[in-house]
């Protein structure tokens, strides 16, 4: 009889365990003691933290906190270490997008996961690895559930001891180490610390900014033109600048379109293109078809009418069906309610998609036209912001401004007029557009 063949069982993959407990109803804030592991003596800090922050602004509170430069890459985790099998992962953005580690399959993006999903109860800890190279582990233990005012900050350094180890030195976690790379390892200052606190990134994110566009605008702070990009976007804080904005006359040509297809939709030709009794008339509330050289009969030979028709098929308010232009029912809603178009339009204007050309121009564009109301677009700022961000054409080229002139939101934006867009004055940003685009990036303002 032959010898029976060395076989063992092997067992299934098994996913990481979701560790994560209900968001909390209400709004409290969590005492916080942070440390360092295996420091010697210890390197602390006991933070008040609002218990609905998403972890990646818990990330941003802790670079602050330790006085890191948010310079590599980090991840939290629930149930043991960050590499720990049996622990569930909240990914940084860079891991989400890349996936080069396979144990990450079952990760879940930081951005997406509040702080109150992770600590519930007194005792509750959260570990937080900064740096894969040098290894900063750290962890985050609830001491205590306290009631929020109206208007609690986000983060306090209420306490702490010694100062933290400078980013890139080696893994150095003992006063006599760190005496060889800062002045003073027992200096700790929280005033200085809660002080940051008030930098450009946690205002804007205490003030409902896009997320998108605080990272655009934490990524590009120290590049050239990046103070230019933290002005306009500083601009979104606070009351709204722009009032008494007669938004019918600013948004006739989304009305004309809605009105003319209220009642049996909007016919077109054979080839799918507006008729010419249509085009003629469109062309006359079309505030970019001003001065469009031709007779203006032809969809066709109407470029700027055409991408702005196109545009509101794709924002949702049309749709097209058996050779007819139809309301959807966004459009319907929208359709002699000025507010509710408004409302649509802000909610379309950025692509949902990743981190793509598209969605960080669209951020861009947006920022400064919500700075720039009865000044001209800064297209060339906006164009070397994305060569910062490493954009560029095939053959090695920086983006142009016709690059920008592609975007939908540009079409959308330049529409939003009450006066007629000449080629003198094609740039100029109306009142009604910098509003527009402020209610896109601050939607829950």
């Amino acid at each position: 009889m032959a010898d029976r063949p060395n076989l063992r069982r092997v067992p299934e993959p098994v996913s990481r365990p979701d560790l994560r407990h209900a968001r909390r109803r209400d709004v409290v804030v969590y005492r916080v003691r942070v440390g360092i592991d295996d420091a010697s003596p210890p390197i602390w800090r006991r933070l008040d933290l609002r218990s609905d922050m998403t972890l990646d602004l818990v990330h941003q509170v802790l670079q602050v906190a330790f006085d890191w430069t948010d310079s590599h890459l980090h991840r939290f985790s629930l149930g043991g270490g960050a590499f720990d099998h049996d622990s569930q992962l909240f990914l940084c953005p860079y891991d989400v997008d890349h996936n080069e580690w396979e144990d990450d399959d079952d990760g879940v993006p930081a951005a997406s996961t509040r702080l109150d999903q992770t600590l519930s109860q007194p005792g509750d800890a959260l570990h937080y690895l900064y740096d894969y190279g040098d290894n900063w582990q750290l962890t985050l233990r609830l001491e205590e559930v306290r009631p929020a005012e109206n208007d609690c900050p986000t983060a306090v350094v209420v306490d702490g001891e010694r100062a933290a180890p400078p980013d890139d030195c080696g893994h150095l976690v003992t006063a006599e180490e760190l005496a060889e790379v800062i002045p003073d390892p027992a200096l700790f200052e929280p005033e200085r610390l809660n002080q940051r606190f008030g930098e450009p990134y946690f205002v804007l994110r205490d003030a409902g900014v896009d997320v998108r566009l605080v990272e655009l605008v934490h990524r590009l702070a120290e590049r050239p033109l990046g103070d230019d990009l933290t002005r306009a976007a500083l601009t979104l804080v606070g009351p709204t600048p722009v009032h008494g904005i007669s938004w019918p006359a600013h948004l006739r040509a989304y009305q004309w379109f809605l009105d003319r297809a209220k009642d049996g939709g909007i016919p077109l030709t054979a080839a799918g293109y507006l008729r010419p009794l249509d085009v003629h008339e469109a062309c006359e509330v079309v505030p970019a078809m001003h001065d469009w050289i031709g007779q203006n009969n032809r969809e066709t030979h109407c470029y700027p009418l055409l991408r702005f028709r196109e545009g509101l098929q794709s924002a949702g308010l049309l749709r097209k069906s058996n050779g007819t232009l139809h309301l959807t029912k966004a459009g319907g809603s929208a359709q002699g309610d000025t507010e509710k178009l408004v409302g649509h339009l802000a909610g379309r204007l950025i692509p949902k998609s990743g981190e793509t050309f598209d969605v960080q121009a669209t951020l861009l564009m947006l920022t400064f036209t919500a700075a720039s109301a009865g000044a001209e677009m800064p297209y060339p700022t906006i164009t070397a912001l994305l060569a910062e961000l490493g954009w560029r054409y095939p053959g090695g080229g920086v983006p142009t401004v016709s690059a920008l002139y592609h975007l939908p939101v540009y079409d959308f934006l330049l529409n939003v007029s009450d006066e007629p867009v000449t080629r003198a004055r094609r740039d100029a940003v109306s009142a009604a557009a910098a509003a527009l685009a402020r209610r896109a990036l601050t939607p829950a303002g």
